[in-house]
Parts: C-alpha cells; structure tokens; sequence
C-alpha cells in the first residue's frame, strides 16, 4: 500500500489544535442549560447499543455539513439557532474533525474532548432504548 500523505491521527491532532475543546466535566456543568444543543453524531446502531446523553440531538456524521448549510434542501432548523453546539462522537476524533469542517464552513461549535465514553466513564446521565419501553425512537431529538 503506497503511504498515506498525512494520518488520521494527524488530520485529528490538525483539528484539535484548532477547535475549542469541552471536556467532560464542563459538560457535565452545562447540562441542561437551554442555550447549549449537544448533537450526536454517532452512528444510530452505536446509539442503540450504548445509550445517548439525553435531550442531545442526532445528527449523522455523514450529513452534518448538509444539515448545518442553509443554503442545502438538508438543512436542518435547529442549526439555524442562536446556541452553542457541542458536538460528540465516541472518543472525539470523529467530532474533532467535523467541527473542524464546519468551522470551515463558518460555522462556530465546539466539542466533546473524550466523547461518550468519557461521558459514560463520568457518570454522566444516559437513555437507552429500553427506558423508553419500545424498541423505536433511538433518536431522543431526532432531525425535524
């Protein structure tokens, strides 16, 4: 395989040193406020299967450009809002370079340092498909 011209690690560590960064236990500190949206960008099958911080909402990785751009048939509302956003994934490496991206874009977020599992790790609250009693609606605010 011909060498790759610059890693993942190093696209991350590119990111990172670009972004503002929240680490779990701020987060854990703005829980809750309405002026902050932590937006999920996990895949829905890691949702199911480990939980979500409740009242985040779930934007996949794949399409959060689109839904942040309101110029896109994608866009989403929610992005339009006048809030801080706070975005995960599992360890911070996938949400380190989205919000690189969107800063690129123009658009201010920050993110998780550690992602969810440090949240999980700190005891911070999670919903899992089973507290909701059915086996549906995995996305706690799902794109509207």
């Amino acid at each position: 395989m011909k060498k790759l011209k610059k890693t993942v690690a190093e696209m991350v560590a590119e990111a990172r040193s670009r972004i503002e960064e929240i680490d779990t236990e701020a987060l854990l500190l703005m829980y809750g406020d309405p002026e902050v949206v932590v937006v999920d960008i996990r895949d829905i099958r890691e949702r199911q299967q480990s939980g979500w911080i409740p009242g985040s909402f779930h934007a996949p990785r794949g399409m959060v450009e689109f839904w942040v751009d309101p110029g896109s048939p994608y866009f989403k509302p929610i992005f339009g809002e006048d809030r801080k956003f706070i975005l995960h994934c599992a360890s911070g490496w996938r949400s380190s370079l989205t919000v690189a991206a969107l800063q690129d874009m123009g658009f201010e977020a920050a993110h998780l340092t550690d992602g969810y599992s440090d949240w999980v790790r700190k005891d911070g609250p999670v919903e899992r498909i089973e507290d909701r009693g059915h086996d549906k609606g995995a996305e706690s605010r799902t794109a509207r």
